[in-house]
């Protein structure tokens, strides 16, 4: 009972998120809103994390297998993807070294954050 009230949580800020995409006319998806909402909510405490993390958890960890199927829908355009696969390639490992860096400098700066934050309370 705790997963399928915590996945209708997460589906429901989902929902908003697409009711966003379908009033806001702008060209970001509907996950985005989703995510930034679910965002929101649990830093405000809206939602507290316990109410959805087993749930989220469970997500993250078969998450891989969503991906399946468009990994094998490339066999269907391969012709065309074998004309351009060394630029496909470039692409791909440009945008993952670029996310990572981005990715690690943002928790390197949050990080730094909360130590000031922790360091000004025990001075106080």
């Amino acid at each position: 009972m705790t997963y399928i009230f915590q996945f209708c949580t997460i589906l429901i800020v989902c929902f908003i998120g697409e009711i966003l995409y379908a009033l806001i006319p702008l060209p970001i998806p509907a996950n985005i809103y989703g995510l930034v909402i679910m965002l929101l909510c649990l830093a405000f405490k809206i939602i507290k994390l316990e109410k959805i993390e087993k749930t989220a958890d469970f997500l993250l960890n078969i998450m891989p297998l969503m991906f399946i199927s468009a990994a094998v829908s490339l066999i269907t355009v391969w012709a065309e993807l074998k004309n351009i696969l060394i630029p496909v390639i470039l692409i791909v490992i440009a945008s993952t070294v670029i996310v990572m860096a981005v990715t690690g400098k943002t928790a390197e700066f949050i990080i730094k954050h909360d130590r000031r934050k922790d360091n000004e309370r025990n001075n106080i």
